[in-house]
């Protein structure tokens, strides 16, 4: 097991105006239908995400709603919050144009929102469904977003050339050769108004650098708060305090929100902050949501505990919060007192545990010895009257940990033993704390198989192909 040289999976995000194709290039690219298609404005309103692998690499795949939806869409601020946060995370951006439809002024503002952003851009002229329409693609080069890859998913027309674009655009693997930098965590520090948060990040730096008060809502925007300990550097993000959505009384504390959520995307780790006086609420329940749809470590933070009578146990609390986040059984759990400091100091230490966990790689030898244990313990269930089988798995990525296991239908293998999967997963790797990424994919001869496979495993593969 290494944390050496952590490598996250890259992504790639697909960004236009609506009805240029986008969910056609990506399950064009894909090789089957995932995103929905049709010819209505509005029709893709998540993230979809898919895990390619390409000229020996692997990246995810990330479609997004249209840009620009206009005022007549009730979704239309949600889909705009997608398509940010897709583009924060991207690794290299597809934007998407409609030659058959020509250079339009929504397109001229989607060019104008990726100006400034430092993230590879390939301009894609789609529907270049004959060479008349190829030609006329040359207009866009007038985005001045420079390479343009012409293509067509109805002829597949192109498609290899945007691959080939796209993997000498991702980040390069880390040399093994050479010693990282020592990082530097960033914590976000959320949950719903008045339970500490300033207090705890002033008493961090030791000294009042974030307004402190007992008025709901004082944090209007997210401050971060570089500090050391023990010689090493921690960056705290304070957010503004969350309210219910239908009690939002403006832009600014819709921006509150906005932002909050931003800062969870950016930390490394997530400190969700409880108050030990009051009851767990829908605004706790909606921000944990959010912080295990991204995939972020997370920290359960019960604060105020020196206002909670001596005979309430903690125990109690622990056992309130695991009945109410079910499926975030793994994260740890503090009682703290952010005034004072009490267990402050214990708290940081477990979040850079959980940092660490959440940069380690685990080997494929070992990966594919406790993936056969588990399958001999609770073998998978027949699918359709034939056995479901997985091959082999391989970590190809961290921040978080993700594994793909490869098998010989994805589709046999249900939410229900992909979530035994992950338990296994947890007990015997170094992840038993932050959230893991899985993928099921089928086996193609074109995907190499990953060096140091027990002897037992490429025997079972090899059977396999013999099938």
């Amino acid at each position: 097991m290494s944390r050496a040289h952590p490598y996250r999976v890259p992504q790639v995000v697909i960004v236009g105006r609506p009805n240029v194709g986008k969910s056609s290039i990506f399950n064009w690219l894909a090789g089957r239908r995932i995103a929905i298609v049709e010819d209505v404005a509005g029709v893709t309103r998540d993230r979809l995400t898919y895990l390619m692998h390409a000229h020996d690499r692997f990246f995810e795949l990330v479609d997004t709603g249209g840009a620009g939806q206009g005022d007549e869409n009730a979704f239309s601020r949600e889909i705009e919050e997608q398509i940010e946060a897709a583009v924060e995370s991207a690794d290299v951006i597809l934007f998407v144009v409609d030659v058959q439809q020509g250079l339009t002024p929504l397109d001229e503002e989607v060019a104008r929102r990726l100006l400034y952003v430092d993230t590879p851009v390939i301009l894609v002229a789609n529907k270049a469904d004959n060479p008349t329409l190829a030609m006329q693609a040359g207009e866009f080069y007038r985005l001045g977003r420079g390479k343009l890859v012409v293509v067509s998913t109805v002829h597949n027309r192109g498609k290899e050339e945007l691959l080939r674009e796209i993997c000498q655009r991702l980040p390069q693997p880390p040399d093994p050769d050479q010693t990282p930098p020592e990082p530097e965590m960033k914590l976000a520090i959320v949950g719903r108004r008045n339970t500490g948060k300033s207090t705890f990040v002033n008493t961090l730096a030791q000294a009042k650098r974030c307004i402190v008060s007992e008025i709901p809502g004082t944090t209007r925007d997210s401050v971060d708060v570089r500090f050391e300990i023990d010689g090493r550097s921690f960056v705290a993000i304070d957010t503004p305090g969350i309210m219910r959505r239908r009690s939002q009384q403006g832009p600014l504390d819709f921006y509150s929100v906005h932002r909050a959520q931003r800062s969870i995307r950016r930390a490394d780790v997530v400190l969700l902050f409880f108050d030990a006086t009051e009851p767990i609420s829908r605004v706790d329940k909606q921000l944990a949501a959010y912080i295990a749809e991204q995939y972020k470590p997370c920290i359960f933070v019960v604060n105020k505990w020196d206002l909670v009578p001596q005979q309430t146990r903690a125990e109690r609390w622990v056992r309130y919060l695991r009945e109410t986040f079910r499926t975030m059984w793994y994260v740890p759990i503090a009682f703290i007192v952010g005034q004072t400091g009490k267990n402050v100091k214990a708290l940081l230490n477990h979040a850079q545990l959980l940092f660490d966990q959440a940069r380690n790689r685990i080997g494929t030898g070992p990966l594919n010895r406790l993936l056969r244990r588990a399958l001999e313990r609770h073998p998978p269930p027949l699918y359709k009257g034939r056995p479901a089988k997985i091959y082999y798995a391989t970590q190809v990525g961290v921040e978080p940990p993700t594994i793909v296991m490869f098998c010989n239908n994805p589709a046999a293998f249900d939410q229900t033993y992909q979530r035994y999967l992950l338990g296994a997963f947890r007990e015997d790797t170094p992840f038993a704390e932050v959230p893991i990424k899985i993928y099921l994919r089928r086996r193609q001869a074109k995907i190499p198989t990953p060096e140091g496979l027990p002897p037992e495993v490429l025997a079972e593969l090899s059977q396999g192909e013999a099938e």
